[in-house]
């Protein structure tokens, strides 16, 4: 290992560590000479039995990236049993301050000298602690310029506010620089709830966000330029400065995270290979977004009455409306008690429905594959944009519904779809959309619109592209501090 490295740690979670890793090559792809990369791993949340796998993928491809985890520490029953789950997961990252501290100190000791640490957007409670030793730090945020710009913004709209945003129907909350606005209702859920104490993780995770050294974000500057005006122009900090911004993106997830699972969908990947150009409409909500088993039926409905090709990844439903997220048992579900009645066999030769996963990026760069009916998660944003493949804007949870708002008025890159009164997309809804875009003008602007972002995402990372630009900026500022 170089011994000036520059340590990673990111958030509980696959997708998380999976993203750290994607910068941690990007760095080394273009300044292994100066720096190797340290990814420090939590234990005992979130982990997923693939983490070992793809761990070892990643040491045989790139030896420059080591990883140390962390003792193993269980999440806090009470807080499991009182408290939400992203409480939870802050909870169990506040704790894990101490094996930061350790690791930090290890390296020192073996000889290695720590340039900067990277952490993940959740994982606040680490700056003052690298603070304390002298390491700068950095926050790598993982969603657009456009979510951080609300974010930096976000003690600023809790000072007008007198209740809890999910009390606040109705309201509209007006964001900095010309970004869209934003029902209250649909923001983040951890700051939703004043009562609930992720709300406060959430406040105190955007106040460190304006006091770190610098904020590398997975996006470019062609894709997104409102919302990075928004940032430099200070108007999300009032009355304090923002700090440095580097855009370095588009990364996406590589082989590594999704080859050696694709075994089991080879029937229905080659069923893709042999469908006609820009003809297939995909349809994926990340890898926990899920809907209501009435809701599947109106998509089912929508799809059959479109007439389109479709390639389905379907989850296990929600058991109600207000969860929108599986987090076990994927596969333990059967596709024919959720779809209506002959719906696999009426639509078997345009269609193919596949339980709970398939590999994403894969299905992307399919030639066939000519829309992405999208949770709006930023990693799917952004993989959808590398493709070069317009989307239909289903948001979820989390920060999904400003990036549909983004996706669909600043960038006009998607096609929104509307929540009846009843929280229920209606079969009518669904079949207007997938028409629109696969076969409508608005659906052919769209496209010819993604394949020239296309063009400036591949641009951006070669060289003098505007992302190996600030990254070699930031890498000149590490090397000298």
């Amino acid at each position: 290992m170089n011994p000036e490295t520059i340590v990673m740690y990111p958030a509980p979670g696959i997708g998380h560590m999976i993203s750290m890793v994607e910068l941690g090559k990007l760095i080394l792809r273009h300044h292994s000479t100066d720096l190797s990369v340290t990814i420090l791993l939590t234990a005992g949340c979130m982990d997923s039995p693939s983490v070992d796998s793809y761990i070892a993928s990643i040491s045989r491809s790139h030896p420059a990236i080591s990883f140390v985890r962390f003792p193993a520490l269980a999440e806090d029953p009470e807080m499991v049993r009182r408290h939400s789950r992203p409480a939870v997961v802050f909870d169990f990252i506040n704790r894990n301050a101490p094996n930061f501290r350790r690791s930090l100190l290890e390296i020192a000791a073996g000889g290695g000298r720590v340039r900067a640490a990277v952490i993940d957007m959740f994982c606040g409670s680490a700056l003052p602690v690298a603070r304390e030793l002298g390491v700068p730090v950095y926050y790598f945020y993982t969603s657009g310029a456009s979510d951080l710009a609300a974010f930096l913004f976000f003690p600023t709209i809790l000072e007008k506010l007198d209740k809890s945003l999910k009390d606040q129907q109705g309201v509209l909350l007006n964001l900095p620089g010309g970004l869209p606005p934003l029902k209250a209702t649909e923001m983040p859920e951890p700051t939703l709830d004043k009562d609930d104490p992720a709300f406060s993780n959430m406040h105190e995770f955007c106040f460190f966000l304006a006091k770190s050294d610098g904020i590398l974000v997975n996006t470019f500057e062609e894709l997104e330029p409102t919302g990075l005006r928004a940032l430099t122009s200070g108007v999300c900090v009032p009355g304090g400065p923002t700090p440095p911004i580097f855009c370095i993106g588009p990364l996406v997830s590589g082989p590594e995270s999704w080859a050696t699972h694709s075994i089991g969908v080879q029937d229905d990947l080659a069923w893709l290979d042999r469908q006609p150009s820009n003809r297939v409409l995909f349809l994926c909500f990340g890898s926990r977004g899920t809907f209501t088993a009435a809701q599947v039926k109106e998509i089912a409905i929508g799809l059959e009455q479109s007439g389109q090709l479709f390639f389905w990844v379907l989850k296990r439903p929600a058991s109600n409306e207000i969860s929108k997220q599986v987090h076990t048992n994927l596969f333990e579900f059967n596709l024919e008690s959720v779809l209506p009645d002959g719906f696999l066999e009426r639509t078997r030769d345009r269609g193919r429905v596949v339980k709970s996963w398939a590999p994403q990026v894969e299905v992307l760069t399919k030639e066939s594959v000519g829309g992405f009916m999208t949770h709006c998660g930023w990693n799917s944003v952004l993989e959808a944009v590398v493709a070069g493949v317009p989307m239909i804007a289903w948001p979820l949870y989390a920060e999904q519904h400003l990036n549909r708002n983004i996706l669909v008025e600043n960038m006009r890159m998607a096609i929104a779809v509307e929540e009846g009164g009843d929280g229920i997309v209606g079969w009518k809804g669904v079949e207007r959309a997938v028409t629109e875009l696969m076969a409508g003008e608005g659906g052919k602007e769209l496209r010819e619109k993604s394949l020239r972002m296309k063009e400036k995402a591949k641009e951006a990372l070669q060289e003098g592209g505007s992302s190996l630009n600030n990254l070699a900026k930031l890498v000149d500022i590490w090397k000298a501090s």
